[in-house]
């Protein structure tokens, strides 16, 4: 629960009948395993209740419940946005299901987070039909539809009716023949992005690595596991690559035709309360992907850079298969990615990983699996015994051809 500077004035709010419900909410199974949520909640739930709505502020919420700093810059920082839009999603869900006998419902206004307390629908309307009308409460006047009541149906007259609806379905099975009519079969892209393109938006997370120097002198690469900490103009975080940018465009497409939505993250500024609760799509390197490296990696295959060439490396070669896939890095013509499937942070989520050696490395994995025939060619090969898509890790090989990468193919695969 917050905690509140005025004690007395806290105590208060906590004494309102309000806060019953608020507590009830945090307590239940919708919210007991979010707990940034149901501080979120009660934070604003005791602005509500103490008519505070200037403490209700995407500022003042980002300080005070998700320890952000006075004055960040919250239109970069769009965590509480995102954790708004969790929050309402789980009010209703909550009041749909384990709150259904509440008297009061709180919602949370889109473009406000100062919730409102209101009279819940059922409560609105009375008690339910069929129940005694409350005691010395006029008799009500008779509805339209009781003074326009149609006749009941005789019995003779109900077996006549059945008979005809009988007659009726008899003769639409004779005449309709569904197998008659083509199939509707999804496709490869369909099946392999299910799992995302329903329920919560996924998070999109794009590498942005981390330079010193700037634009006009040059940039260079920050050693690895650089703090900014404390640093603040030292170095710059705000590029990524042309691939990431393609592949994000890409991925764009394919949820605007399906109707879904994703949650679009640089690296450096994703919140793990807000991606534990959801799949996760990564997209860069590793190398220059710092949330991807916080989570266990690929085993099968790892990325290796040298001096004069990069190349992922094959921990379990089979027969045929090289233990390193490397290309040379003057002409870039090929290039090299990891595409992997593999669980997420909680149970019945996933990670998937879309990381190339180069930018156009992981522009040509991101297209692997939205193009219908490749993706039908991944699906075979990761369909368990059940139809469901198992884990896995593979390596995939473009050509480069001024500078875009052509003829994706898969040169190697692991099925966990």
């Amino acid at each position: 629960m917050p905690v509140n500077a005025n004690s007395k004035v806290a105590s208060q709010a906590h004494s309102d009948p309000r806060w019953a419900l608020v507590e009830r909410i945090a307590a239940s199974q919708h919210f007991k395993s979010s707990p940034r949520l149901c501080q979120f909640l009660s934070y604003v739930a005791e602005c509500a209740i103490r008519g505070a709505p200037e403490e209700a502020t995407e500022q003042q919420i980002g300080i005070r419940v998700f320890g952000r700093h006075p004055g960040y810059n919250s239109s970069e920082d769009s965590i509480v946005r995102t954790h708004a839009r969790l929050l309402r999603q789980k009010l209703e869900s909550y009041f749909a299901q384990e709150g259904l006998a509440e008297e009061t419902v709180i919602t949370m206004p889109k473009g406000h987070y100062l919730p409102t307390f209101d009279p819940s629908k059922r409560t609105a309307e009375g008690a339910p039909a069929g129940t005694a009308p409350h005691s010395g409460a006029p008799e009500a006047m008779p509805s339209l539809q009781s003074r326009l009541r149609v006749p009941e149906l005789h019995r003779p007259n109900r077996m006549l009716v059945f008979a005809v609806i009988l007659i009726l379905t008899t003769i639409g099975i004779l005449f309709w023949h569904p197998w008659d009519k083509p199939q509707e079969s999804q496709s490869g892209v369909d099946v392999f992005w299910h799992p995302f393109l329903t329920g919560e938006s996924p998070v999109v997370i794009y590498s942005n690595a981390l330079f010193t120097g700037d634009s006009t002198n040059g940039l260079r690469y920050a050693p690895p596991e650089t703090s900014t900490d404390g640093q603040q103009g030292k170095y710059v975080d705000t590029y990524t690559g042309i691939g990431e940018l393609a592949s994000v465009y890409t991925l764009t497409r394919l949820f605007d035709s399906h109707r879904a939505t994703f949650i679009l993250k640089r690296s450096r500024l994703v919140t793990w309360d807000e991606a534990e609760l959801r799949n996760l799509i990564f997209i860069g390197s590793r190398a220059e992907n710092p949330s991807l490296r916080a989570l266990p990696s690929t085993t099968d295959f790892t990325m290796e850079a040298q001096a004069d060439s990069a190349g992922v490396v094959n921990h379990n070669p089979k027969q045929g298969e090289p233990a390193i896939f490397s290309r040379p890095e003057h002409p870039l013509t090929s290039d090299y990615a990891i595409l992997a499937l593999l669980p997420g942070v909680q149970p019945g989520k996933y990670i998937l990983i879309f990381s190339g050696l180069t930018t156009f490395g992981t522009q040509a994995a991101v297209e692997f699996v939205c193009r219908p025939e490749t993706a039908a060619e991944l699906i075979k090969k990761v369909t368990g015994p059940k139809g469901e898509i198992r884990p896995f890790e593979a390596v995939l090989e473009t050509t480069i051809v001024g500078g875009v990468p052509l003829q994706i193919r898969m040169v190697a695969i692991r099925v966990h």
